[in-house]
């Protein structure tokens, strides 16, 4: 699976690009087809970053993911 990095995955916010990317536990997701991420957001969250740490708030479980394309990796942070 092709790694990508933050900045990659920033650019699919749905404003920048057409494609519209969300993150969970390093894998990144297109949520395109998603009318609920339609103009990048989905109530208070906001596409083209990495969601694990906000997926505790939702309604709902990591399941939702199921329903997307997972089209990548997130590449890890290096630490200096």
């Amino acid at each position: 699976m092709k790694e990508y990095t933050r900045a990659q995955l920033a650019l699919r916010n749905g404003q920048d690009r057409e494609e519209i990317w969300c993150a969970y536990k390093g894998i990144i997701y297109d949520v395109s087809t998603s009318r609920l991420w339609r103009n990048g957001h989905h109530y208070e969250h906001w596409a083209g970053q990495d969601l694990t740490k906000e997926l505790g708030d939702a309604p709902h479980t990591e399941r939702v993911f199921e329903r997307f394309n997972a089209i990548g990796k997130l590449q890890k942070e290096h630490s200096n």
